[in-house]
């Protein structure tokens, strides 16, 4: 089954105190080019949604990946989810990963997990020690649904309106609730 990924990556990152997407990590790549090098590893097609205006080249962003710029992204995560799952009209997947660009240490293997449980008409997601994290899957059946979110609660009104859907998936990775929020974060 075929899976695109979408990587949010249009946020302003205030808490960082500076673009966090250009931060470097131990390997001397940025956390961005991390995060879609490996979604770029277990996905069809990756696309990652950036600010308005802003460039792949400009952000060291690898080739192959798909630019969709979020006009709104200022407005909040459910603003760029909205763009990023607009974009998809013309992509003929089953499923769409929701990858979060400063996430840059989730395991192969529970990627690939993740896809072995998707479907069109399921939502899959992983959960770590009793806390659920990312990325989510959501099957095309709820990609309009996507389409029309705003503000920054993300995909939480999908969640709660299809629990009967939601495929909760045990994972040994801590990397799923490993967030950079601030330049500490990177160590």
């Amino acid at each position: 089954m075929s899976i695109v990924a979408l990587v949010l990556a249009a946020g302003q990152g205030v808490r960082f105190g500076s673009d966090k997407r250009r931060a470097l990590l131990g390997d001397g790549r940025s956390l961005l080019q991390h995060s879609v090098e490996r979604a770029q590893a277990v996905f069809d097609e990756v696309r990652v949604v950036l600010r308005d205006g802003e460039q792949a080249g400009a952000l060291g962003l690898p080739v192959g990946c798909r630019v969709v710029h979020s006009v709104d992204a200022g407005l909040g995560l459910g603003h760029s989810l909205a763009a990023g799952a607009a974009s998809l009209a013309d992509c003929p997947a089953q499923a769409v990963a929701i990858v979060l660009g400063d996430m840059p240490w989730i395991a192969q293997g529970t990627y690939q997990r993740l896809v072995e449980a998707a479907g069109p008409s399921v939502i899959v997601v992983p959960r770590y020690q009793g806390q659920n994290g990312h990325p989510v899957l959501f099957g095309r059946e709820f990609w309009a649904e996507l389409g029309g979110l705003a503000g920054d609660e993300g995909a939480r009104a999908v969640l709660r309106r299809h629990a009967d859907r939601v495929v909760v998936l045990e994972v040994d990775d801590g990397g799923i609730v490993r967030d950079v929020d601030t330049p500490s974060a990177l160590n």
